[in-house]
């Protein structure tokens, strides 16, 4: 084994001297290793951390002044280099650091921890920074480091073993939980559009509370409006029928105000819902359309703000209804009936006047937990048809989704 001075480098205005010595056998040609110094000048008050690398023909190597062996050797002895001025023949005396270089054999795992991260095309810069902290990082950034690959390495844990437990899960239950998935899902869709409802209410006027759905400001504001309602005749009526003025389950209706227990708020109601269907299959909604069905201003602009989104549309903003907000009209619609048909309502008639599929009216009806029945009805003295009825009951039923016919209550 040999040991040579073959290397200085310059440090600040100091001389700085290293003495290197190499485990594995005799450097024939020491003019020929390339040296690369890598040093740590992050802290003055922590011990300055150096990096030696050696490139030959044959072999790379390394050496560390910061590993256990390299720290307990400078603890014990100093090194110094002598210089010999040939002209004087005087020799100066300085200090030196000794380098214990090391072969690198696997250089796949050995270099990764040498070469120049910044120089690195597949390391991400996290993982350029983190080598960085490893090589020449102080103990408050190597702890910092550790605690997190640590945090790293335990969600990483928490992870899998969550993804066991929900394998377990889905085994265990199968089909049921996907069944439960799709109905959370439903209700989270249903929710963007229902009336609040009150699952918990011991009368079935609690369920959906009429302030809610109508306002006391705008329903005050029909008074006037809805006088014509109120106060219709049989011959207006027969006419408003013959006209088709109004929509079918509105006319219905309209015959049996008379029998009513608050005729002038089922009339309000009437004339409230029978804007609802004129307005609901409209894509653009102007102000001057419901200026026309003479809307009283409250009306107008709670409508524009609660049932229409915003939209911009050559170069103006337009409000619009969108599938959302048309859903959300005909759930409105269908709680305010329940209140003025002793909570009972025919739904092929308001489904057609609002011109929905039947499937879409049903599923609307469900998700507001009505429970759904047929109806034969007689259209003509030679035919009858078949119309879906949605009772509101106590509890509300729970439908399943995808057309299952099992129910549970609240």
């Amino acid at each position: 084994m040999h040991t040579d001075v073959i290397h200085y480098v310059l440090l600040s205005a100091n001389i700085y001297h290293i003495y290197v010595q190499f485990s594995n056998g005799t450097v024939q040609t020491p003019e020929n290793v390339a040296f690369t110094l890598y040093k740590n000048n992050n802290s003055s008050k922590v011990k300055r951390q150096r990096i030696m690398t050696a490139q030959t023909d044959r072999l790379n190597y390394v050496g560390k002044n910061f590993t256990p062996e390299a720290l307990k050797s400078s603890s014990l002895c100093r090194y110094f280099v002598g210089v010999l001025n040939k002209e004087t023949g005087k020799m100066e005396v300085y200090d030196a650091e000794q380098f214990s270089m090391q072969p690198i054999m696997e250089k796949n795992n050995t270099e990764e921890q040498l070469q120049d991260t910044t120089d690195e095309p597949n390391r991400t810069y996290r993982e350029k920074v983190d080598a960085l902290i490893e090589a020449f990082g102080t103990n408050r950034q190597k702890r910092a480091l550790t605690s997190r690959k640590l945090n790293q390495v335990g969600s990483e844990i928490l992870s899998k073993e969550m993804t066991k437990a929900a394998e377990g899960i889905i085994e265990s239950k199968g089909t049921d939980l996907v069944q439960e998935v799709v109905e959370r899902k439903e209700e989270e869709s249903y929710s963007l559009f229902l009336p609040p409802c009150n699952t918990k209410a011991d009368k079935r006027e609690n369920v959906y509370e009429f302030d809610q759905l109508l306002p006391p400001v705008e329903y005050e504001s029909l008074e006037n409006v809805a006088a014509a309602f109120k106060n219709i005749t049989p011959e207006e009526l027969k006419e408003k029928i013959e006209k088709k003025q109004h929509g079918s389950y509105v006319l219905q209706e309209l015959g049996e105000l008379k029998y009513a227990q608050d005729i002038d708020r089922k009339a309000r109601v009437l004339w409230y819902l029978d804007i609802l269907t004129k307005l609901i299959n409209l894509k653009i909604i102007k102000r001057k359309d419901l200026v026309a069905l003479e809307c009283p201003n409250v009306i107008i602009g709670n409508f524009l703000k609660n049932f229409t989104v915003s939209t911009f549309k050559h170069e103006s903003i337009k409000n619009s209804i969108s599938a959302t907000m048309k859903c959300k009209i005909v759930s409105y619609a269908l709680a305010l009936a329940l209140h003025i048909s002793d909570f009972q309502v025919d739904l092929t008639l308001l489904q057609r006047d609002l011109k929905l599929t039947e499937n879409r009216m049903i599923e609307i009806a469900k998700a507001m937990g009505l429970r759904i029945t047929k109806r034969i009805m007689f259209a003509s003295l030679s035919m009858d048809e078949g119309h879906k009825m949605g009772t509101l009951e106590l509890p509300l039923p729970v439908y399943k989704p995808g057309g299952a016919r099992k129910r549970k209550t609240l």
